[in-house]
């Protein structure tokens, strides 16, 4: 498999109702990235979120990766995920295009259906067909991208295409790198009967769970006639090294703690319930009737997330790759994590954990 690349992934969480916090958060994400760039770090990616206050102000996403395309020269971008259904197809070819352009052939294209019932709401989209909006609107972004600038026509309830050529057209061929976002067995294995790459997280299952669901993606592609190694697998997960555990625990214990509590609560609301929620309402539970110590220590084991020193984020590392993970996305900022201790890990983790560079 090789070594596994390392990126940062981005929720842009805002500890505070005023605007100067919330504008803070954005210009810290910027030197955060330039800094990651000139460090060696592989992919920046961001989530797209809609209504969440506090725990994600990252609503536009691809705004923000074309202004980071500007001021970074290797460093990819990922959009970690575009919610495929509410937007129209043509739109997203095109944005995406356009900051494939800007980034000189950087972009990876995340992709997602979503998981909020409020969104769906908003947008006046059906959440019982989400699946089916996902997969529809990605055929046709990939559909215009693969016409190359030729004329294009699909018909669907929510949007029409009508025989046009859509531009700018993408720098890579045929198209940015096609990922799917899923966290559940069933989606890995939709993304695998697509070929497309995976990301997901550990935070609702743990790393075992996690690293069985992977085995099945593998051999899903292959039974499928996709080479398992040519596939990425990224996973998401909150992220501190400091020179001692103390220190990682010091820094970065209640923010981490703050992160998980506003995922529990907006993600998956206390009165909302489904079969795919059930693990959101188990970690709701931990957070809730444990010590905040109890449920770190747990969280730890289960490699939903990382408070560590050197040695022990090099053994968390160990554990992604034998699980089959080639590519880690660390929340270094989460929960509003001071800038500082942000850059100090980042560069930690570069020299010494991974040895980047």
């Amino acid at each position: 498999m090789g070594k596994i690349k390392v990126g940062l992934g981005y929720e842009l969480e805002v500890r505070g109702r005023s605007k100067e916090v919330e504008q803070q958060a954005f210009e810290n994400l910027i030197e955060q990235v330039v800094l990651a760039d000139s460090l060696g770090y592989n992919t920046a990616w961001m989530v797209e979120h809609h209504f969440t206050r506090g725990f994600s102000h990252s609503s536009a996403p691809d705004i923000v990766l074309a202004a980071l395309s500007r001021v970074t020269t290797q460093i990819r971008l990922g959009l970690g995920v575009v919610l495929l259904p509410f937007s129209h197809p043509i739109r997203t070819a095109e944005r995406i295009a356009t900051m494939d352009i800007l980034s000189r052939g950087r972009i990876e294209f995340g992709t997602g259906r979503g998981a909020s019932p409020l969104e769906y709401q908003a947008f006046q989209r059906p959440f019982e067909q989400s699946r089916k909006l996902w997969e529809d609107n990605l055929d046709a972004v990939l559909g215009i991208w693969e016409a190359d600038g030729g004329n294009y026509s699909a018909e669907h309830e929510y949007w029409s295409i009508p025989d046009v050529g859509v531009y700018p057209r993408p720098v890579q061929e045929p198209h940015p790198p096609v990922w799917v976002a899923s966290t559940s067995l069933d989606g890995y294995l939709q993304a695998a009967r697509r070929g497309y790459n995976l990301l997901g997280m550990t935070m609702l299952k743990g790393i075992d769970d996690v690293a069985e669901d992977i085995s099945k993606y593998k051999a899903e592609l292959e039974n499928h006639g996709f080479d398992p190694e040519t596939r990425r697998i990224g996973l998401m997960i909150p992220w501190h090294v400091a020179p001692t555990k103390d220190e990682a625990y010091a820094n970065a214990a209640d923010a981490v703690m703050w992160y998980i509590r506003r995922q529990v609560n907006l993600v998956a609301p206390p009165d909302y319930y489904d079969a795919r929620h059930a693990s959101h309402q188990a970690l709701g539970a931990l957070a809730a009737g444990q010590s905040q110590e109890e449920a770190l220590e747990t969280l730890r084991d289960n490699l939903m997330i990382v408070l560590d020193d050197v040695e022990g984020s090099k053994k968390s590392l160990q554990r992604l790759e034998d699980a089959g993970v080639t590519d880690l996305v660390g929340q270094f900022q989460v929960g509003g994590l001071d800038n500082e201790h942000v850059k100090s890990s980042l560069k930690l983790f570069a020299s010494d954990v991974a040895e980047i560079r």
